[in-house]
């Protein structure tokens, strides 16, 4: 009897805490009205009122999906053969088209609510822009097949197009900007630059899905590369690394004057950018066959054939305290 009256007067610590976490869950409600109070300022950033947004993770298995038919046999978890290859396509083109044209009409529809704009069809465009989309494949694969053996016939130390298609950031950077770019160009809103984002945040590159890029283009190592909305790059064009094609810093009461204009550099035909280079503004011209040195920085046009060069750096070396070693 009396270990019974212990234990009515000692509840223990597991019903202590438990008791404990009612009472601090209930301070949350005056928390929670500061924070509906915060999302009706016109301050808060809040999408509750516009309408459904795409979703990053539709967006992503899109891409996966594609890649799937742009690289057939490559990454699908099943054996794809000869006989197959029709239901595999025909099954992931059914799934990818429903569910881009879904994503494509959140993405209208958010942006009619968001800014009170005429009412366009959302779901018949979604569709269209869907079909379209796929109907491109071909064309995509004929330009990936080239950016693939561009990136083969400069790169010793590739192997195969398999060990590329597999395995190159470059790559997989350049077939989710070619995809991403076919949706700008049809003036699709949010998508395109979720899918850029996504493989900026994959392999370190960032292509602005509005650039225009040409064929047999690769992009070696590929971690920093950042290239601009504007650009335009010619065919056969390498960069390395840490290569910047961008704009120039402007004024925040201007921003609004120039966007929509052309603010990034142009890349003429059989261009080599080495690692670490930086190229700005709308009006630099890169001419056809230049060579951009390593680390160069350039706001002004290249004439055709040259050379881009820093001067080679002085090294000095120094002895350390106690090596008696000579100096190289």
């Amino acid at each position: 009897m009396t270990m019974k009256k212990n234990h009515e007067a000692d509840p223990g610590p597991c019903k202590t805490d438990a008791r404990s976490c009612s009472d601090y869950r209930n301070r949350l409600s005056p928390i929670i009205d500061k924070i509906i109070a915060t999302c009706h300022d016109t301050r808060c950033h809040t999408a509750a009122d516009d309408g459904q947004l795409p979703s990053r993770e539709a967006v992503i298995n899109i891409l996966h999906r594609l890649r799937d038919v742009l690289f057939p046999g490559y990454f699908n978890s099943e054996k794809i053969d000869p006989v197959n290859l029709g239901f595999h396509v025909g099954r992931a083109l059914s799934d990818v088209f429903d569910t881009l044209a879904e994503q494509i009409r959140r993405s209208i529809r958010h942006d009619c609510f968001k800014y009170d704009l005429p009412c366009t069809d959302c779901a018949q465009r979604g569709y269209e822009y869907a079909l379209a989309l796929l109907e491109a494949v071909p064309e995509l694969q004929n330009l990936l097949e080239k950016d693939v053996l561009a990136t083969l016939d400069g790169d010793p130390a590739a192997r195969s197009t398999d060990e590329i298609i597999f395995s190159y950031p470059g790559i997989f950077a350049v077939t989710v900007y070619r995809i991403a770019n076919r949706l700008w160009r049809m003036d699709v809103p949010i998508l395109p630059r979720m899918m850029s984002e996504y493989v900026h945040g994959k392999t370190g590159i960032d292509i602005h899905p509005g650039a225009t890029i040409g064929e047999r283009f690769v992009i070696d190592h590929g971690t920093g590369v950042v290239i601009g909305e504007t650009a335009v790059i010619g065919n056969n064009v390498r960069i390395y690394q840490g290569v910047t094609i961008g704009a120039l810093s402007v004024p925040a009461g201007r921003i609004t004057e120039i966007r929509g204009k052309k603010r990034h550099p142009t890349i003429e035909d059989d261009v080599i950018i080495y690692s670490g280079a930086t190229i700005l503004g709308g009006d630099t011209v890169i001419g056809a066959r230049c060579v951009i040195g390593g680390n160069v920085w350039i706001t002004s046009s290249v004439p055709a054939d040259t050379s881009v060069m820093l001067e080679s750096p002085r090294l000095i070396y120094r002895k350390q305290p106690g090596d008696e070693s000579e100096e190289p």
